[in-house]
């Protein structure tokens, strides 16, 4: 039978929460089943530019039938973004760029999910995590 794959949104399901008026959590809830590739992950922010480069943990390293030897990541990927230059209580418009594949051999074209969230005024509590809303579903 035919295997029933989830729409990228769901397999990788991307949020995003202002922390403080400086920090922004990415966060990737992976559905199991499914993996995404270190390497293939990059993030911009707007109209803010980052403070450096986005410290992505060390992924598992797997023998990959698309992409040889890889680190990929499962479930739950966090990764800060630190801010520089942004006005407490400003929108920010965060942009990921992600690819992943299924474990049943099945590679997704490379996803870009942008989400916006106002940061919080300085020692403000933080924001709500904003999540990407899957579009109508392509499988049923």
């Amino acid at each position: 039978g035919q295997i029933k794959l989830l729409e990228p949104e769901r397999a990788f399901a991307f949020s995003v929460q202002a922390v403080d008026e400086r920090t922004i959590e990415a966060r990737f809830s992976i559905a199991s089943g499914y993996y995404l590739y270190r390497e293939k992950l990059k993030f911009a922010v707007e109209p803010a530019t980052l403070a450096g480069a986005p410290v992505l943990p060390p992924g598992k390293v797997k023998d990959d039938a698309f992409f040889g030897n890889v680190e990929t990541y499962r479930g739950r990927l966090v990764v800060r973004l630190l801010l520089d230059g942004a006005q407490p209580g400003a929108k920010v418009t965060v942009t990921a760029q992600s690819q992943g594949c299924a474990d049943a051999g099945v590679c997704y074209p490379p996803q870009v999910q942008s989400l916006t969230v106002v940061l919080p005024a300085r020692g403000g509590r933080p924001g709500e995590p904003v999540s990407a809303t899957p579009k109508k579903a392509w499988f049923d």
